[in-house]
C-alpha cells in the first residue's frame, strides 16, 4: 500500500477555528477545526488566542500549536474523508474526560 506524503506549504485564517491550508501538490482545503477541538490535547485550542498561534513546523511540514497539538498532513490534505470520524472521536475524548 502506498501512502501519499504531503507537506503543508501555507495557511491563512478564514474564520473562527477555520484555516485555508495549502499543500505541496497545489491543492487546498478549508478546514473548520471546531468540531475536533476536544480532549486534553485539542481542547486548549478552543481559546482563539491559542488557536491563532498555529504555525507550520519546518521539519515535518504540518500545522502545529505551541501546546504540541498537530495533525498528520495527509489527514489535513484529505480532511473531507476524515472530518466526520475525527469529530466522533473528539466527542469520545470529551466524554472520557468528564
Amino acid at each position: 500500500m502506498i501512502h501519499a506524503i504531503y507537506r503543508v506549504r501555507s495557511f491563512n485564517h478564514v474564520g473562527p477555528y477555520t484555516l485555508r491550508v495549502g499543500f505541496d501538490d497545489g491543492t487546498e482545503q478549508v478546514i473548520n477545526f471546531e468540531p475536533v477541538l476536544f480532549g486534553r490535547l485539542f481542547r486548549p485550542l478552543r481559546d482563539p488566542t491559542v488557536f491563532n498561534q498555529v504555525r507550520i513546523d519546518p521539519e515535518v511540514h504540518t500545522l502545529v500549536w505551541p501546546s504540541g497539538a498537530d495533525f498528520d498532513p495527509a489527514t489535513l490534505h484529505d480532511w473531507p474523508m476524515h472530518a466526520e470520524a475525527l469529530a466522533a472521536r473528539a466527542r469520545q475524548w470529551e466524554a472520557a474526560a468528564t
